[in-house]
């Protein structure tokens, strides 16, 4: 009978732990500190409000494609906060007219929020501010997302992330959507 008491007890201070664990894990202040990071605030709002993007969407974007950490560099060769490629980020300079860009400059976490940033802000134009489209073109590529809409007959009103063919981009597309929701609920107050 003893026995049984103990396994009572062991059981309920089991189960009151992985309570308290659960409760802290959800909490504001864990999520905040540990799950959704936002780091680099001053960065993002600035070139958030200059490039007419939600400051929420961008700290997603950071959150899925480096968790910012800014030495973040991808298999294919993608750096910094936002993952920019080194072709891209030539292609941004020269776009945004700046002299003297250097490949090491996409390390430096303000030059890569802002180069992302202009990037995202580019692509949400050509898109016609669709998320759902031009978040799948900053992962997948523009000309994919173009052929996509004429193979599949996408309208700029496309908002069915099911159907996008990369299983990559489609799951890439779900969590920053995801994380620029939780980070709305979290730092929009």
């Amino acid at each position: 009978m003893r026995i049984w008491t103990w396994l009572k007890v062991l059981i309920i201070g089991l189960l009151l732990f992985v309570t308290g664990l659960y409760a802290v894990f959800m909490s504001d202040w864990f999520q905040r500190k540990y799950v959704y990071p936002f780091l680099y605030q001053e960065a993002i709002y600035t070139y958030a409000l200059q490039y007419d993007l939600d400051p929420f969407l961008i700290a997603g974007v950071i959150r899925t494609e480096s968790k910012f950490i800014t030495e973040a560099r991808s298999p294919k060769g993608a750096l910094g906060l936002m993952q920019i490629m080194p072709d891209t980020g030539r292609w941004i300079a020269e776009q945004r007219e700046q002299k003297n860009f250097m490949i090491a400059d996409l390390a430096d976490p303000d030059m890569n929020i802002r180069f992302g940033t202009w990037y995202l802000a580019s692509l949400k134009k050509e898109f016609s501010g669709n998320e759902v489209l031009y978040l799948a073109a900053y992962n997948g590529g523009r000309g994919n997302v173009r052929q996509w809409m004429e193979r599949y007959g996408w309208s700029k009103d496309f908002d069915d992330i099911k159907q996008i063919p990369f299983k990559e981009t489609r799951e890439y597309v779900e969590r920053v959507l995801n994380s620029k929701k939780r980070y709305q609920e979290l730092y929009g107050r």
